[in-house]
């Protein structure tokens, strides 16, 4: 299994390459050559695994023996969902009026970020060791990500974290799960910008190419395959625990339900569905509604600005997972995707073609809420289950309450949630719920704090030269 761009200008790498990239030199995304079908055994053997078994076959799909043996594969991901609470790693709960909820944030952040950077960090892990190698790594977080990556990372050795979050748009539990964290390979900065601005410091070291090499940058924001390759498993395992029986033929369909941002997970679903299994994909965002606008009217553009929402970690105008489901629905044209991202990076504006924008269109459905939506949706759900939605989950839940008449035809539904409620208090407040805090999340409050402030009208991308170049000095 290789990996290309999906500009179709770099050369084809091999999981590892991909792994320790950012972006793909010509500035696109890594994706798979080709993509893994499965035949309808495969489907029903599989339906008993577990969530962690069902990551380890697909990893094996992308992950050749020759760079990672089977049974070393997994053990490395045994041991990344070694400090998950749940037992399952993952939980189905199954909720009044047919609303099924996979719950995907059972690991140390309470986020669903914990599942894919938990095995991510597991794989760099085991290429360091082997070429006794230092790395940088480069993120830019709008709430969650930052903290799993940085629990993913903490106290390595072998690699040094600069991450970089929206000062005072993550919750305060968001920000202290990062700025807690008192170890020398973790470096955290609070710039006074949204998380679409500080993605463009991060994109100006990743394209100068000395700056890159020289320190071995990387990312582990959803642009990294590893990632997404995780993420699949999602919609496996949702798809398995929803499907009524897999004794017919065909397959029954399960719709999946997917809150979306940067659009990591929606891509994932897009994967698992080339691959055979039978979903219907629903990408459901706040009122930053561009993927929304995308799917309705092939009109990929960018508002006037950010909209502050109750569901911050989805505030994000320019989701460059887009970008791979674009190059699946175009049969892998790296032409066509260098034209349409080279066109949009310039105006912020792009129309689809039209053949590729129904492609689309036949491929997901999508749906805004907005934060009245997702405060009715945390209100009904407590309601009727006494169960705490996060205001994510509820984006979700606001597209299954608003398409019960569907249920009636046969066809589950399973909303993934992809982060705790006890992380976002003020949204449950805002509902007039009570919110629920673990001790772990109580005790952030008395900790002490480590950050670097980056103001407006400072040039940032020169701020993190200087640091990560001072640090790597050390090496």
């Amino acid at each position: 299994m290789e990996y290309i761009s999906t500009r179709g200008g770099s050369g084809a790498v091999d999981f590892e390459g991909a792994l320790f990239s950012g972006y793909a030199p010509d500035g696109g995304l890594f994706m798979p050559q080709h993509i893994p079908s499965l035949d309808g055994a495969t489907l029903r053997r599989w339906s008993h695994l577990s969530y962690p078994e069902l990551v380890k076959e697909l990893c094996s799909l992308f992950i050749t023996a020759e760079l990672i043996p089977r049974s070393t594969l997994n053990d490395l991901i045994d041991r990344a969902f070694s400090r998950f609470r749940h037992k399952d790693v993952v939980h189905l709960s199954r909720l009044k009026d047919g609303l099924n909820v996979l719950e995907l944030w059972h690991g140390a952040t309470y986020a669903f970020k914990d599942l894919s950077l938990s095995c991510t960090g597991q794989f760099l892990q085991y290429f360091l060791e082997k070429k006794q190698k230092h790395i940088t790594i480069l993120v830019g977080t709008s709430g969650d990500t930052g903290s799993s990556a940085i629990e993913s990372m903490r106290g390595q050795q072998n690699m040094d974290i600069f991450v970089l979050l929206p000062k005072g748009l993550c919750t305060q539990i968001q920000e202290l799960q990062m700025t807690t964290v008192i170890e020398d390979n973790v470096h955290v900065f609070a710039a006074h910008g949204n998380s679409d601005e500080i993605d463009e410091p991060i994109k100006e070291l990743f394209a100068d190419a000395d700056f890159a090499r020289k320190h071995n940058l990387m990312s582990l924001n959803s642009i990294n395959w590893s990632r997404i390759m995780v993420q699949i498993a999602h919609h496996f395992y949702a798809y398995f625990q929803c499907a009524s029986s897999l004794d017919t033929t065909p397959l029954p369909v399960v719709e999946i339900v997917v809150p979306t941002g940067a659009g990591g997970n929606i891509t994932a679903g897009c994967i698992a569905q080339k691959m055979g299994l039978p979903i219907r994909l629903v990408a459901v965002v706040n009122s930053n509604d561009i993927i929304h606008r995308t799917v309705q009217h092939g009109d990929f553009s960018l508002s006037e600005h950010v909209k502050a929402t109750l569901a911050s970690a989805m505030d994000i105008q320019e989701p460059y997972n887009v970008e791979r489901i674009l190059w699946l629905l175009s049969g892998f044209d790296g032409h066509l995707m260098k034209t349409l991202m080279e066109r949009f990076s310039v105006s912020k504006s792009l129309k689809l073609p039209e053949d590729l924008h129904r492609k689309l269109s036949e491929t997901l459905r999508s749906c805004s809420a907005s934060d009245e939506d997702i405060v009715r949706a945390m209100q009904r759900c407590w309601e009727e289950n006494r169960y705490l939605l996060c205001p994510h989950s509820a984006v979700a839940a606001h597209y299954h309450y608003s398409q019960l008449d569907s249920c009636a035809s046969g066809v589950p539904r399973c909303c993934l949630a992809p982060a705790s409620a006890a992380k976002f208090q003020d949204a449950v407040l805002r509902a007039g719920l009570v919110p629920h805090l673990p001790p772990e999340i109580t005790a952030l409050t008395a900790m002490e704090t480590r950050s670097t402030a980056l103001q407006r009208g400072e040039d940032w991308a020169q701020a993190l030269r200087d640091r990560i170049t001072a640090v790597v000095q050390r090496w």
